[in-house]
């Protein structure tokens, strides 16, 4: 039906409703049959004309009333009631006197009449022309404004495959209540049973403004049961229009186990960072590349991307190329192994950087093991080198990336990487430059991150090995991490370990359990398969040393670590005398120095 077409259809029937509305008024109020008067077909000449005028100037013809609610009510309730009120003033002027009870008995009818010819159409497409069958039952969790829009756009859908079938809200003032005509059953802890007696194929938690935590309470409870579970998209999304309400996505291992993202302190971030040059170690790994994103922000004058691997350092350049496209940012791509001490001092000598970001490491813990003397080259060398000629050509800050594995090092890497800190600990009270590290757990989603280990054996159908059931570690999402070190390359004095506070660490076997869940998957279906401590590993990982804290937060959620004793003398005596021992020798005195055991020189296989 064309648009012409379907104003003469309405304007048609709209007069037949009114004229009927006031002669049944007529006889209603007056009890007889007697209803085509000349009085009577005044108002009635009236009420049509008034009613048609106000129809169009309210829009009454313009709604698609299959989808009619509170406005299109509110535009009837308007019309009718002001032709109304027209036709008593009408009645007023030229018959001097007004037939209120006529008038109030029209205006009933008037309304029930039209509002019902609207409202029948919705009635009708709602019961016949959506279906519910083959539809997936799904439940809401959180019966709030967020909630109440999904069900509103999912029962307007008529390509939905979803039916609301209830909602579940811990607040008891809304339980037991109908919300568009779907329930509230019950609190989060009913989840399970209201998924058994709904048969419910399908869950949505519809609660943008949840924390972490509750997430992953309500999340386990979604776990227990077979129901497909998904999430809201983030509230900004939908308010700007980037997604709509019904697009849900997948749950995430970071939802449940990432926490309240650290607020920067952007003013201080921006004066040391924009319209500066920024260089960037390992700007092609997942830490690095990050790092680089988040400075690009800030829109430094350059930015140095120094990486070894030539295809990520050119998939960041190429896409930080394209994000910034339409500034001045320059950014530069080098290709440099840190181990060379002559390219890293040309580089920074070309491109006097006043920062520095140092997050090129060996960082695989069982790789390092069989090969501890490539640990000494990249991670004590490396960063021997570039800290040196970050000092030389008076870089303002230099920060390092470290680990957890470096306090109270079992493993090869992680005792390079206390090395490592040794030396920018040293470096800075020896030089102008400002040293500090920055220590993190493990980071969801880095190259090392045991996360796409997990992914892939469950595509595969499992089992998800995991070395111990007693593993537990720190998380942390890549943002944030780097986050940290931005605020950490502001708040530096010199000298210190900047330390997230990393909240409760995770048992491994539990973020397994977490993925399998997250992948549509039981349990039982892929398996888990315990494998054994690897060498080098830790039960449990630690973040500073007894002697290394201060309690105080200096900034919300991070602490700085006291500077300890340093062993550079030794640091140096292992550097010149490595390539001579064997791997096993190599080992026991990283181990041993990161653990401040200094070992007898006639223990050492080659003297200093």
């Amino acid at each position: 039906m064309t648009y012409s077409q379907r104003l003469s259809f309405f304007v048609f029937i709209d007069s037949c409703i009114v004229l009927a509305a006031v002669y049944f008024s007529k006889f209603f109020v007056d009890g007889t049959f007697h209803v085509i008067t000349f009085r009577m077909g005044i108002i009635s000449v009236v009420m049509i004309i008034s009613h048609n005028f106000l129809s169009f100037k309210f829009h009454l013809y313009q709604r698609a009333w299959e989808y009619a609610s509170i406005g299109e009510l509110l535009s009837i309730l308007k019309t009718v009631t002001l032709s109304i009120f027209i036709a008593g003033v009408v009645q007023d002027i030229f018959l001097g006197e007004i037939a209120f009870r006529l008038l109030a008995v029209t205006w009933l009818l008037n309304m029930s009449l039209i509002g019902g010819s609207r409202f029948s159409w919705r009635l009708y497409r709602d019961a016949h022309l959506n279906p519910k069958k083959n539809k997936e039952r799904l439940l809401i969790i959180g019966a709030g404004s967020a909630g109440t829009m999904v069900v509103r756009q999912l029962l307007n859908n008529q390509q939905s495959n979803l039916l609301p079938v209830a909602f579940i809200d811990d607040d008891g003032k809304k339980q037991k209540l109908d919300i568009l005509g779907i329930p509230v059953i019950g609190g989060i802890s009913e989840i399970e049973e209201a998924v058994r007696k709904f048969e419910i194929d399908h869950i949505v938690i519809a609660i943008p403004s949840l924390n972490k935590k509750e997430l992953n309470k309500i999340f386990q409870e979604c776990a227990k049961t077979t129901a497909k579970t998904q999430i809201l998209p983030m509230l900004e999304d939908l308010m700007t229009g980037k997604v709509s309400v019904n697009q849900f996505r997948d749950v995430q291992v970071e939802d449940l186990l990432g926490r309240e993202p650290v607020q920067l302190d952007m003013a201080s971030i921006s004066e040391n960072i924009t319209d500066k040059v920024v260089l960037v170690t390992g700007a092609g790994g997942s830490i690095g590349s990050e790092i680089c994103r988040q400075i690009a922000h800030f829109y430094p004058k350059k930015l140095i991307l120094l990486g070894h691997g030539e295809n990520s350092i050119y998939s960041i350049e190429m896409e930080l190329k394209e994000a910034y496209q339409n500034t001045n940012i320059q950014f530069i791509p080098v290709i440099a192994d840190i181990q060379d001490a002559k390219k890293l001092m040309s580089v920074m000598g070309s491109y006097q950087p006043s920062m520095v970001y140092h997050a090129a490491a060996h960082k695989h813990v069982p790789l390092m093991e069989s090969n501890p003397e490539e640990a000494i080259k990249n991670n004590i060398i490396g960063t021997l080198n570039l800290a040196k000629a970050a000092s030389w050509n008076g870089v303002n800050t230099f920060v390092m990336i470290s680990t957890d594995k470096a306090v109270n090092p079992t493993s090869v890497m992680g005792a390079t990487k206390r090395l490592a800190e040794m030396i920018v600990q040293h470096m800075d009270q020896e030089s102008e430059t400002k040293f500090v590290a920055v220590r993190f757990g493990n980071v969801l989603g880095s190259r090392g991150s045991v996360i796409p280990l997990f992914k892939r054996q469950i595509e595969k159908g499992g089992p998800v090995t995991v070395t111990h059931p007693e593993m537990i570690r720190y998380f942390m999402t890549i943002p944030e991490a780097s986050r940290l070190v931005l605020q950490a390359g502001i708040l530096a004095k010199g000298g210190e370990i900047f330390v997230l506070d990393m909240g409760d660490p995770v048992k491994i076997v539990d973020l397994a359990k977490n993925l399998i869940k997250l992948s549509g998957n039981s349990i039982d279906e892929i398996g888990i398969e315990y494998t054994g401590v690897r060498p080098g590993e830790k039960l449990f990982e630690e973040l500073l040393k007894e002697d290394e804290v201060h309690e105080e937060q200096i900034y919300p959620k991070i602490y700085v670590g006291k500077t300890s004793e340093l062993f550079i003398q030794e640091i140096e005596s292992i550097i010149s005398t490595y390539s001579s021992l064997n791997k096993e020798e190599i080992r026991e005195r990283l181990l041993s120095l990161a653990n401040y055991k200094i070992m007898k020189p006639s223990k050492l296989s080659v003297s200093v």
